[in-house]
Parts: C-alpha cells; sequence; structure tokens
C-alpha cells in the first residue's frame, strides 16, 4: 500500500491512550489516523494486560476456592482442578471480542483510518509505514501524537540474556505449564501473576530486590501481601542481591542436557540458590520510544527513554503530544486514555488541561486486593515531620468478620492541622471498589467527619474507611456495630 493523506491528528500507536484521543478528535470534527505498531489493536490492556490477567485471575480464584473455603458447613466432595489450556482458549476469545468491540468497531464508528506496520515519526508531523501490512504508506497531521506505549523490562543480571523466560506478554501463549517457577519482581505484575500459577497448580517461588513486595506503596500494604501470600503457599523472598541466574547442566548420556533455571543471590549477606524448572520476569516495563524517529522529529527523551512532555502532554516538538506509558508512571490504562484525551483539548483546543498524579488511585487485583490513593505514611513524615495516621484491621469490621473474609487493613492519612484526607491505602477483599470513595475523598478535600458523618451501609466492606476515620475521633474497639 503506498499513499500520502493528510489528516488533522495523526497517532503513532493503538492503545488506550490512541482511542481516548479519537474520541475527542471526533467530537471536535477532526480526521484522524492511526499506525498500529507492534502489539494487535487495542495495545496492552486489552491484548496482554488487565483483560486477560484479570480474566485468569477469576478463573484461578474460583479453582482455589475448595482449598481456601472457610465455612465447615460447605463441602466438596473433589478438588476443583484447572484446565490451563482451556483457560487461555477463553482467554483468547475474551480478548478477541474486547478487540473487535472495543477498539476495532469504535475506530469504524469514528471514521478513523488505522494503518497496520511500524511507524516512525521522519518529518515533524509526517508518520511512514516502514513495515508490516502497509509499508509505503505516509501520514501527516496537523498535530501528532506518539502513544506507543511500553513493554516488558528484563534487569541486567549476568547470564539473564542467555536464559529463555517468560513475560506477562509472552505467558499467555503457553499452553503447557511447567511444575515450578522461579519470579523475578515484587510490583502488581509479579503478584498477580504469582498468584494466578499458584492457584493453577504451579509451585511459585517470588524474589523481590528490595525489603519488601509493593515497595512503591505504603509499606503496610507490601508486609499485609507477603503475610497473605506465604500463608497461601507462595514462597517469597525479598531482600535479594542478584548475582547470576544460569541453566543447570544434567548428564543426558551421549550430551549435556540444560534445563530449568538457577538464580544465584544473596539475601541480607549470605549467598542462596533458588531453583526452579522455568523463569518469569516481571520486574517492570520500559517505554517504546526507540527507531520510532523521535530524534528526527525534534521530541526529546528523559534518561530513562520515556518521553519528555510538559505538564500539558506537549513535546519539545510544539506540535507533537504524547501520552500513556511511553511518558512514563503511573502506567494505568485509565490514565493513559486521560492523558490522551487531555492532549487532543490542548493541541487543538489551548484548554491547557494536566492531570492531578496525587488523586489517581493504584489497584493490585490479588486476593485479597490492594488499593491506595494519595500520600503515604512516609511520604507525609518526610514532608510535614509529623502524621497523623489511623489503621484499622479488617478483621475488626463486621461484614468481614460475618463472612470469614478478614484479610487486611485501611490506612488514612490525614492533614494534621485541617483533617483533610491526604491518603488511603487498603489490603483487603473488594480494595479495589472501594478505593473510589476514598479518591473522590483525596480528590475534593474531604475530611475525616465528612466521611464519619456520610452514613455507610450495613453490613459492607466499605464501612473499614469510615472506621479508620472514626479511629482518629475515639476507640473503635468499644464501638458498637451501628455507631455513627
Amino acid at each position: 500500500m503506498t499513499s500520502d493523506s493528510q489528516y488533522d491528528l495523526v497517532i503513532l500507536g493503538g492503545g488506550a491512550a490512541a482511542f481516548a484521543a479519537i474520541t475527542e478528535a471526533s467530537r471536535r470534527d477532526l480526521s484522524t489516523a492511526m499506525v498500529n505498531t507492534g502489539l494487535p489493536i487495542g495495545g496492552t490492556c486489552v491484548n496482554v494486560g488487565c483483560v486477560p490477567s484479570k480474566h485468569l485471575l477469576a478463573v484461578a480464584e474460583s479453582g482455589a476456592t475448595a482449598t481456601e473455603n472457610p465455612f465447615d458447613a460447605v463441602r466438596y466432595p473433589e478438588e476443583p482442578t484447572v484446565d490451563w489450556a482451556d483457560a487461555l482458549d477463553g482467554t483468547d476469545q475474551l480478548v478477541e471480542r474486547f478487540r473487535q468491540e472495543n477498539y476495532i468497531d469504535v475506530a469504524e464508528h469514528f471514521e478513523t483510518d488505522i494503518y497496520e506496520g511500524y511507524g516512525q515519526l521522519v518529518d515533524d508531523t509526517t508518520i511512514d509505514v516502514v513495515d508490516g501490512a502497509d509499508e509505503g504508506a505516509r501520514i501527516t497531521g496537523k498535530r501528532a501524537l506518539v502513544a506507543t506505549g511500553s513493554s516488558p523490562w528484563a534487569p541486567p543480571i549476568d547470564g539473564l540474556d542467555d536464559i529463555d523466560y517468560y513475560t506477562s506478554e509472552t505467558i499467555l501463549e503457553e499452553r503447557d505449564l511447567p511444575e515450578s517457577i522461579v519470579m523475578l519482581g515484587g510490583g502488581y505484575i509479579a503478584l498477580e501473576w504469582g498468584q494466578i500459577l499458584h492457584r493453577v497448580g504451579v509451585d511459585v517461588t517470588l524474589l523481590q530486590r528490595s525489603e519488601r513486595v509493593l515497595s512503591g506503596m505504603e509499606g503496610q500494604l507490601g508486609r499485609e501481601m507477603q503475610r497473605a501470600f506465604e500463608e497461601e503457599g507462595i514462597n517469597v523472598i525479598t531482600g535479594n542481591n542478584f548475582q547470576r541466574i544460569r541453566t543447570p547442566a544434567t548428564d543426558g548420556g551421549t550430551e549435556t542436557i540444560q534445563s530449568g533455571v538457577v538464580i544465584e543471590t544473596t539475601v541480607d549477606g549470605p549467598e542462596r540458590t533458588v531453583t526452579g524448572d522455568a523463569l518469569f520476569v516481571a520486574t517492570g516495563v520500559q517505554p517504546n520510544s526507540e527507531g520510532i524517529g523521535l530524534d528526527t522529529a525534534g521530541v526529546k527523551t528523559n534518561p530513562d527513554r520515556t518521553i519528555r512532555v510538559d505538564e500539558h502532554f506537549q513535546t519539545t516538538n510544539p506540535d507533537i503530544y504524547a501520552a500513556g506509558d511511553v511518558i512514563g508512571e503511573p502506567e494505568l490504562e485509565t490514565v493513559a486514555a486521560k492523558e490522551g484525551n487531555h492532549a487532543v483539548k490542548n493541541a487543538f483546543g489551548d484548554e491547557d488541561l494536566s492531570i492531578d498524579y496525587d488523586a489517581v488511585p493504584a489497584v493490585v487485583f490479588t486476593s485479597p486486593e490492594v488499593a491506595a490513593v494519595g500520600t503515604t505514611e512516609l511520604e507525609y513524615m518526610d514532608e510535614h515531620g509529623t502524621c497523623s495516621c489511623r489503621t484499622v484491621q479488617m478483621e475488626d469490621v463486621p461484614r468481614a468478620k460475618a463472612v470469614k473474609n478478614t484479610d487486611g487493613l485501611v490506612q488514612v492519612v490525614k492533614h494534621h492541622e485541617t483533617n483533610e484526607i491526604v491518603g488511603v491505602h487498603m489490603v483487603g477483599p473488594r480494595a479495589a471498589d472501594m478505593i473510589m470513595e476514598a479518591t473522590l475523598a483525596v480528590k475534593f478535600g474531604l475530611t475525616v467527619d465528612d466521611i464519619i458523618d456520610t452514613t455507610h451501609p450495613f453490613p459492607t466492606f466499605s464501612e473499614a474507611f469510615k472506621h479508620a476515620c472514626q479511629a482518629f475521633r475515639r476507640d473503635t474497639s468499644t464501638m458498637s456495630c451501628c455507631v455513627e
């Protein structure tokens, strides 16, 4: 295909940021085109991120129901099993439906031209398709948006480049799982995939470099999740200083056969060797910013290779904007979408919109779930030299006790003078849904008394947030269930 087409907006990428951008562009009657590079249309979230992982977390949770049943009155005649290949087939069908209904059909509705192939900026806001189905096409826009996303990142550990390993993308292609897996990483990807694999029958050992998992979140959350994982049977080793990764050699008779993986590490000084049948690297992501013509277009990057943008998502080329994972943290689908939306409004409407990232919630969809928004206790202490914080345990929440699902806690951080809620951090059942009330509190400056004065339905898990606010005003250990 060879063409030279003019549009109002041209986009390099085909994920959440790109589709939010074409939605806003359509509202403004702007012509749009995108070059979808890398993953199939829809990007990380629908293809290898949110949709497949949350589907498989639900599959794995159903498979673990018998072993984690807390009620003596409920009996299972036999332990459920999970057919991994069937689970992946179901995931593929779900992804295909999402991709068609939420992306391909949407692009058609907004009359966006989609070019499939590897795109490069070649002259200001001009993109050439240099490889793929539409190789040879050239599109030019009045403005351009770079939304190329990110890819799994592997750390520089001696020997890792010589080992075959899984990532959150490649594991979705593996129909026959090994008996044991060693996972590198302790963030949300490692925790979610570690629990999925453990619950479908894989022996999982999780190795984290820092002293706790979820090291970027409030400290209590990581400690609580490590306790929950170890109680479930997932081996978690923190404080690793990785020395080398290699494949053990075994005698195969006439030749030496390489099988499995060996991680040589030190933990608090002593050397330690961890072995498994396979390796899963879940140590974060890197921006897809190389080889797409940024230098040619005058777009500068930061030392970590993320695209440099101002608070309005404009790059160092005033006609080019960038959004999504390629500009850095937080690498979240909803954030990418909002960035893409704001980039179009700023580029074509001079609206100067930005995002308050302190009011963006983060969620880990494990069991128990993890959710957080705003300032941590340590961050507040560093800034103010004091902290007014309260924590309640889920085991003290009536709903959690009633359903025997008591893992977790809720911590509230408030301003020591104004009583405004500046941070909420939680582990527990349905934390991913509970965090939205806390997000509104942080975003709009609500106080702990505003939450206390709001009637909550009883009994619900959401009362845990209210109880944590009440802990600033009373001793909750002597509080009746229905005290307001």
